[in-house]
């Protein structure tokens, strides 16, 4: 069980970073923002569907899942 917990920290601490990586470039503009803004955008919704995908598993395989 905690290496499910350690797991689901570890993606949510991903997908923080990834955002915050994505708002500085925003924030930042010019050449760099049209570079790297819409890449780091949409690494995140990756990293948010497998963090999801993964809560989902740890949830299911712990016994709090579906019955």
């Amino acid at each position: 069980m905690f290496e499910g917990k350690l797991l689901i920290g570890i993606a949510i601490l991903i997908v923080a970073a990834v955002l915050a990586a994505g708002l500085y470039s925003l924030f930042r503009g010019g050449d760099f923002a049209r570079s790297y803004s819409n890449k780091l955008m949409r690494y995140r919704i990756v990293a948010q569907f497998v963090a999801i995908i993964l809560v989902m598993a740890v949830l299911y395989f712990s016994g709090r899942g579906p019955q």
